[in-house]
């Protein structure tokens, strides 16, 4: 019989959970309950994820596009159909080969998403110069 205060079922759909712009080049859709999280994370080509590390243990699964990924000394192409996985506290980074649509899976939750801590996701890096 479950708890008096557990955590019900929740149902929705993708297009319910609000976009999040975090930048001109990456915007997210975040779900989650108390222990894991998910987000669909659509970011642009020549976008970076800058080089960051967190407790949560990240699975992502590339939906469209590619990501590379540079990670322990090495770096990792992601495309389409494929997945990765970054353990606990490994730092890692990003870079968008093509327009990519990633589903990010965390457990424990990432509380700096949640509480819009990430700032540095928000600054639009890309990798290419702008300069003409």
């Amino acid at each position: 019989m479950p708890e008096a205060n557990a955590v019900t079922h929740v149902y929705k759909t993708w297009e319910s959970v609000p976009l999040e712009p975090m930048s001109d080049v990456i915007s997210r859709r975040v779900f989650n309950g108390e222990l894991a999280m998910v987000a669909k994370v659509y970011i642009k080509k020549d976008a970076v994820v800058p080089l960051h590390e967190h407790e949560s243990e990240q699975i992502t699964y590339i939906m469209e596009g590619a990501l590379k990924f540079e990670l322990e000394g090495r770096e990792v192409v992601v495309r389409k159909g494929e997945l990765i996985l970054i353990p606990s506290h490994v730092p890692h980074r990003a870079v968008a080969l093509e327009d990519t649509l990633d589903l990010d899976i965390f457990a424990p939750i990432r509380r700096d998403w949640l509480d819009k801590d990430d700032s540095y996701l928000r600054r639009g890096e890309t990798e290419v110069s702008e300069q003409s």
